[in-house]
């Protein structure tokens, strides 16, 4: 009956999360809460295991960041970034898209890809006003370029940090398997995207001339702070590369060059904590306690033990399975949910593996599709929820349809390519 109960409550819960019918913290409060009242938590433990409560590491590491990011924002760094992408474009359309998602790709696996939205996002809009273009194509792009491009790293997507932390994976691990595949399927992307969006390439000479007037080094606010900056996120990015040799967590690291950050700087802690996306990470404990309810009752074993005995000992169906599988669920769910729900039946078919390098790569595989599946639909990641609203507030409003026609197509691309990138290296 206790199964029952907690999978219902979650089932209501992911269905509120998915529809955005009601905000998602208010639903994962509303949902953990009731598990909590009901007895579906494992009582204190839900505050202090890592694989039946609330995982610390996620959330501190995702602290960590954004305060990071928050101060390199007040250097104007990204608005720098951006100009310098116009200028160096000429004003061709299809070239300053290209720029732009090389921008958003090679910062998302560092910074994460719903922060680099949240800073890119807007300096694409004013680009894109004084050129006269629409702006939803490169938005578009900017999202789907930095879902690809987040899942090069442990940090880059917050699915591969529920998945890191799960399997005991580092940021080394996921540079040897996944940015090696993340760098051939963003090349052909960016190919593609020239047929994507060709209806959408527009060129306005009078406007090109303004923009080419632009001076980038005067977004600079804070040459000294930026130096700084840079500085310790080398260290940071160091100490992540560095975890399975100092043994410290990421999330330790983050915390760490967060707190030189502050001191380096002169901006105060409440201009910096207001930078942080509390939402966010209040999302991510609530979610964390409706999964322990699952895990608890029983529900996540059930479905484990199903799951196992569905692929047998054919571990490359497995694998098939969970790409495809995380895919297609996560282009309709917010993949940070179906990422946190799915770990622990994931962690069990591993268990069952035949050797720790086939457990690996059901992981991988596991990682790849949960990661592309966030370009399937508008509501499938958090980064494409961000941007869509950044466009709507700024008069450059992006349907549900608009963005998943595309989405849809760079899914399936990204899927096929991943697959077989997993048979290639792990099963032939």
């Amino acid at each position: 009956m206790s199964a029952l109960l907690a999978l219902g409550i979650f089932l209501v819960a992911f269905f509120f999360i998915a529809t955005e019918k009601v905000d998602k913290v208010k639903v994962v409060l509303v949902a953990a809460g009731a598990m909590a009242v009901l007895g579906l938590i494992p009582g204190s433990e839900v505050f202090f295991s890592e694989h039946e409560g609330i995982d610390w590491n996620v959330i501190f590491l995702l602290l960590g960041m954004m305060v990071i990011v928050g101060i390199v924002k007040q250097t104007g760094i990204f608005d720098y970034l951006a100009i310098w992408a116009a200028k160096r474009s000429k004003g061709d359309p299809y070239r300053l898209m290209v720029m732009l998602m090389v921008i958003t790709a090679v910062a998302s696996p560092f910074l994460d890809n719903v922060t680099t939205i949240m800073l890119v996002a807007p300096v694409t809009v004013v680009v894109c006003d004084r050129l006269r273009i629409p702006a939803q194509p490169y938005l578009i792009a900017e999202v789907l370029a930095s879902n690809i491009g987040g899942a090069a790293t442990l940090i880059g997507d917050p699915p591969n940090i529920i998945i890191g932390s799960r399997a005991g994976l580092t940021f080394n691990d996921f540079l040897v398997h996944m940015a090696p595949v993340v760098v051939v399927i963003f090349v052909a992307f960016v190919l593609l995207t020239r047929v994507l969006f060709k209806g959408s390439f527009q060129y306005n000479p009078e406007r090109v001339a303004a923009v080419m007037a632009l001076q980038e080094r005067r977004a600079i606010t804070d040459p000294k702070l930026l130096v700084r900056c840079l500085a310790v996120l080398a260290a940071v990015v160091a100490g992540f590369g560095l975890h399975a040799v100092l043994h410290i967590e990421p999330s330790i690291v983050a915390l760490v060059g967060a707190g030189v950050m502050l001191l380096l700087s002169r901006i105060s802690v409440s201009e910096v904590l207001a930078e942080v996306e509390w939402p966010t990470l209040v999302f991510f404990m609530g979610l964390f306690v409706m999964v322990a309810g699952l895990v608890e009752t029983g529900v996540i074993a059930t479905v484990g033990t199903w799951a196992i005995e569905a692929v047998g000992d054919d571990y490359f169906l497995a694998a098939t399975s969970l790409l495809f599988g995380s895919s297609v669920l996560g282009a309709f769910f917010d993949n940070i949910p179906y990422v946190a729900t799915m770990a622990p039946v994931v962690e069990g078919i591993v268990a069952q593996a035949p050797d720790a390098a086939t457990g690996q790569a059901l992981w991988w595989a596991f990682a790849l599709g949960a990661d592309f599946g966030g370009n399937g639909t508008a509501v499938a990641a958090s980064a494409n929820v961000v941007a869509i609203g950044i466009a709507a507030r700024t008069g450059h409003p992006i349907s549900f349809w608009q963005f998943t026609r595309y989405g849809i197509v760079v899914t399936v691309l990204s899927t096929l390519m991943a697959w077989a990138y997993v048979w290639l290296r792990y099963f032939m």
